[in-house]
């Protein structure tokens, strides 16, 4: 059985515009399999929740494995599809970066309070790069890959459809943008999901938004919902 490889990702300019200037667009210009599919959400202006879930349910009629990016993420990995299943053996959900651990309240995969205060670097797990461009402007080894982790950087989610939708598991469309990622991993533990961090080589170029406005209302759903 042939493996379909389904990038999932919204878009705020149009799909011209995402392939010729996005990370995400640029980089999977590269790559002209007919095993590489992209469902595009363009000119988006929808939760990502919401979007993602109809991804889903498209899932139930084509399998594949879905990957849930963000359009600024530049792939740099030409192996990405082999590296992708190798960890898709080991673990049930995988993704760039997490935290070995989840504690009451916390409102982040790297953060432990609301301070913004970042775990120790014994509990995290993950290697990113950020930057515009080739090369980038760092890369920021959070801790060795390949761990199970309780918590997973929503930048980048990558699961067997059919895995997601036999344990019924969904995004929760009360979040906008920030917290749907936390939430859908305490969906998948739940669930006894194994969720882990693999390494795939690519450029972030956000550095996220902690403590905005949007976020700090995102947190407080979250609290609302999961009560710790």
């Amino acid at each position: 059985m042939t493996i379909k490889f389904r990038f999932v990702c919204a878009s705020r300019v149009s799909r011209q515009e995402f392939i010729a200037n996005t990370a995400l667009g640029r980089s999977l210009s590269l790559f002209r399999s007919p095993f590489v599919e992209l469902t595009l959400f363009d000119n988006n202006r929808v939760g990502l929740p919401v979007l993602y879930n109809s991804a889903l349910r498209a899932a139930s009629a084509d399998p594949a494995v879905l990957i849930f990016v963000h359009d600024d993420i530049y792939i740099c990995d030409f192996f990405w599809h082999i590296h992708l299943m190798r960890g898709l053996k080991l673990f049930d959900i995988i993704g760039l970066a997490g935290n070995r651990r989840r504690l009451p309240g916390q409102p982040a995969w790297c953060l432990v309070d609301d301070a913004l205060n970042w775990d120790s670097s014994g509990n995290l797990s993950g290697i990113v790069a950020h930057g515009n461009g080739f090369p980038p402007a760092g890369v920021n080894e959070y801790g060795p890959t390949g761990h199970e982790v309780k918590l997973l950087d929503g930048v980048f989610l990558a699961a067997r459809s059919e895995i997601l939708l036999s344990r019924n598991i969904q995004f929760d469309e009360a979040f906008d943008f920030h917290f749907y990622d936390m939430d859908f991993c305490r969906q998948a533990e739940a669930q006894e999901l194994r969720m882990g961090t693999w390494t795939i080589s690519v450029i972030h170029e956000s550095s996220g938004h902690f403590g905005s406005p949007p976020w700090c209302q995102g947190y407080q759903t979250y609290l609302r919902k999961w009560k710790s």
